[in-house]
């Protein structure tokens, strides 16, 4: 018997996945919601990682490290307003493109955009919406840090507007 060479054992987890659009963070206490989010986002090449509310969203974002968030505006603990605030305050967040997936009152729309909100999509939506507004804030975030330049992959520098819906 001859010697065999092992491979150099490597993490189970990286920081970026080969062939992965970007990385998101879906927030909304309803399972249901944030299983339709989830899924159509993965069906269009994007990692998806889920939260059930504002505090649970606040605990993940500096260990995932997404690209962009999504959030509901109700819910229990911390509603989607409040956490869109402590996201703009926090300096490793500020700049984080963050998109409210909600019934989008007029009230919501005022208090997402003080609350510095990218966009706006409202429910029930289209997935080919929300995969298109998620590309958008996307290109807003330009690529990662940790990313080695990308050719051609859309996503280069620009400025996504609010969509009221």
């Amino acid at each position: 018997m001859g010697k065999s060479r092992t491979r150099r054992l490597r993490p189970a987890y990286s920081r970026r996945v080969s062939g992965v659009y970007g990385r998101v963070l879906v927030v909304d206490d309803n399972k249901v919601i944030r299983q339709l989010i989830k899924v159509n986002l993965e069906l269009e090449g994007f990692e998806v990682v889920t939260a059930a509310d504002g505090v649970e969203c606040l605990d993940l974002v500096h260990r995932i490290c997404p690209d962009v968030i999504t959030l509901d505006v109700v819910m229990p603990r911390l509603d989607g307003i409040q956490t869109a605030t402590r996201l703009r305050e926090d300096p490793r967040t500020s700049a984080l493109p963050v998109a409210v997936v909600s019934a989008c009152t007029p009230f919501e729309v005022d208090a997402g955009v003080a609350a510095g909100v990218d966009a706006f999509l409202e429910k029930p939506f289209e997935p080919s919406e929300l995969v298109r507004v998620v590309h958008r804030l996307m290109r807003k975030q330009g690529p990662h840090p940790e990313d080695p330049p990308a050719p051609a992959r859309g996503r280069g520098a620009g400025r996504a507007g609010s969509t009221a819906g």
